[in-house]
């Protein structure tokens, strides 16, 4: 059995701001820097490490650096553990989205699994991209316990596709909290998510997404 602890990165830039990132490469806020910090702490005083995978852009491959620090174990970049990739909303302000792309971004909003960022990524071949990696990842280290530093979206799909078959059912699951700990497991290809979105370790620092998101 393999234990991935899937881990949303800290607050950054874009959350400040209001806007989709998507692939538009945002860094952290020292508040995000923190709270990857303190997320590392509780992993290290629960959890024996032994790899750390993130996705490639910067506000989850700093997370997961924090992580792996505090570890003591090394950090591997990953490019298909990105967010989705959101063609011409990428960097838009939310409430700008509600009006320059309103069929679609109502999609979105209402019955996300089945929807597509205007001009990018599907959320089904997102969660397709992401469930390859973690797949990947799972039996290249069987009996161990792996950090994957990625993003809200990704951990949504696989909730959705893990509890309920596919992707069609994540407009009934809320999103995790920046630095949140979702521990899942992939045993004989079988996967179970065993905890979602932990988030008492950050006390007054957790922080959460928009709810026109």
């Amino acid at each position: 059995m393999t234990t991935l602890l899937l881990i949303r990165h800290g607050q950054s830039e874009a959350n400040k701001l209001g806007v989709f990132a998507g692939h538009f490469d945002a860094p952290l806020l020292p508040l995000g820097v923190e709270q990857a910090k303190k997320t590392g702490e509780f992993i290290a005083a629960n959890y024996q490490v032994d790899k750390v995978y993130a996705s490639d852009l910067k506000r989850a491959y700093v997370t997961g650096s924090c992580i792996a620090e505090c570890c003591n174990a090394s950090i591997i970049a990953e490019r298909n553990l990105r967010e989705i990739s959101a063609g011409k909303w990428e960097a838009c302000a939310f409430d700008d989205l509600v009006e320059l792309y309103a069929d679609d971004y109502d999609v979105w909003l209402h019955d996300i699994g089945n929807a597509r960022c205007t001009g990018g990524e599907s959320v089904a071949e997102l969660g397709e991209r992401v469930l390859q990696a973690l797949t990947t990842i799972a039996k290249a280290n069987d009996g161990k316990t792996v950090a994957i530093a990625t993003h809200a979206t990704p951990i949504r799909a696989m909730q959705s596709y893990v509890q309920y078959g596919g992707f069609g059912a994540m407009k009934d699951i809320p999103w995790v909290t920046n630095a949140s700990v979702s521990v899942l497991s992939f045993d004989d290809g079988k996967w179970s998510f065993l905890a979602l979105g932990i988030d008492s370790h950050l006390g007054e620092i957790k922080s959460s997404l928009p709810t026109n998101v």
